[in-house]
């Protein structure tokens, strides 16, 4: 495979100009990346956006050291060039990658071990949506809190692209799922993407009602604050609680005893600053465990909106609004953009 890029070549790009609002993401040209070893070089189709993405550009969660300053955490496109010992691929294999930041871009550099095959029958869009929420939802509901079949989990914000992640691979696995959302409306969607049963998390009971149920056995917590004591009364006796945001808070008051008397586990996480070493373990879990789901079609993306690379901001602004049920993807290219749902 060719492991050089033409010299002094040049790519669009988004860049965060200043920490603060959506109005600060650029479009602009930097120089085009070149594969160092066991890195590749994919031309991108399209590239998911996610809630971290947002934090970095109000200046809350800077790149990991080394990392690209572009944002963008997942793409979707084409090998073009490989870095010495690279593994695998080979140039023109269609691949999927999660990345440390540089997603926003029409090429991208990434440690071979973090890139996976697209899985069959899926579109570029469509695989770009997947490698943030996938990793995070494996790495924490499944390998960290080790969800099995026949187990109950509760996910907060089931219509995110995480929650929708959660939800069917959840599902898929064998496991019953509940959610909680915003509204009625969302209460419905969570439903729709095949939580057993949702509820508005500001209004219903939720944390009573699974209690008296008999408790679930993993809680997935996007919320944090006052959320967390909830969660530890929704939890069955020998229940895991995994963090993975803090929406409404990053400090939380609990009851020790309560985490004593059912014999709970607290643990959590976050995909960014992970070395590439192990996602490359989580990678060779998701390609056996996950990536079946998604090729025989058990498991399809929730794909809610695209958007140009050059209108980023306003995908932005679209994610915080809230509206959205499942994936926001850039479209990058011409391909991805047919294959998208742009507006």
């Amino acid at each position: 495979m060719n492991n050089q890029t033409t010299p002094n070549a040049t790519m669009r790009a988004i860049e965060i100009t200043a920490p603060g609002g959506p109005e600060v993401l650029a479009l602009c040209m930097r120089p085009r990346p070149t594969p160092q070893s066991r890195e590749v070089l994919i031309r991108v189709d399209a590239a998911g956006v996610n809630r971290p993405d947002v934090l970095q550009r109000r200046g809350l969660y800077p790149p990991p050291p080394g990392a690209s300053d572009l944002p963008g955490l997942e793409v979707a496109g084409r090998i073009v060039a490989a870095g010495p010992d690279a593994g695998r691929f080979s140039e023109g294999d269609a691949v999927c990658a999660l990345l440390p930041g540089g997603g926003y871009a029409e090429f991208a550099t990434v440690d071979a071990r973090c890139v996976l095959p697209v899985p069959a029958g899926l579109s570029p869009v469509e695989a770009a949506a997947l490698p943030e929420t996938v990793f995070t939802v494996w790495a924490n509901v499944f390998d960290d809190a080790g969800l099995k079949a026949g187990e109950r989990l509760l996910v907060h914000g089931g219509t995110s692209g995480i929650g929708a992640t959660a939800i069917a691979i959840a599902r898929a696995r064998g496991a019953d799922v509940v959610a909680t959302a915003g509204s009625a409306e969302k209460v419905a969607a969570a439903q729709a993407l095949g939580a057993g049963a949702a509820y508005h998390y500001e209004k219903d009971p939720w944390d009573e009602v699974l209690s008296a149920d008999g408790g679930v056995d993993v809680v997935l917590d996007m919320a944090g604050g006052d959320f967390a004591a909830r969660n530890l009364k929704a939890l069955a006796p020998g229940g895991r609680h995994v963090s993975i945001a803090f929406l409404r808070g990053a400090s939380a008051e609990i009851s020790l005893f309560d985490i004593m008397r059912k014999r709970l586990r607290l643990s959590g996480s976050t995909m960014k600053a992970r070395d590439a070493a192990e996602k490359g373990r989580l990678a060779e879990a998701i390609e056996r465990e996950v990536w079946p789901l998604y090729a025989d079609g058990r498991v399809r993306p929730a794909i809610d909106r695209t958007f140009p690379l050059a209108q980023a901001a306003d995908a932005h602004r679209h994610m915080e609004a809230g509206a959205h049920v499942g994936k926001i993807v850039l479209t990058v290219t011409d391909a991805a953009n047919a294959a998208g749902r742009s507006d």
